[in-house]
């Protein structure tokens, strides 16, 4: 077992959890400042975990 591409999918399977629940936020929002800043950080946050993520399963070479 490869621990960068268990680490990877860690950082997908993250990733993919921040952008559903900005996805549950952003249609539950009132439009104020707080619901705003929640979607901001949780977006960015989600983008940031789920590229590295990819980006790390993708350049680990399988090594038996």
């Amino acid at each position: 077992m490869n621990l960068k591409r268990i680490f990877g999918t860690i950082l997908t399977t993250l990733g993919i959890g921040a952008l559903l629940y900005t996805a549950v936020v952003f249609s539950n929002t009132n439009g104020g400042n707080q619901d705003i800043r929640t979607l901001i950080i949780y977006s960015i946050l989600g983008l940031v975990f789920f590229s590295s993520g990819i980006s790390l399963i993708k350049t680990t070479k399988d090594e038996s």
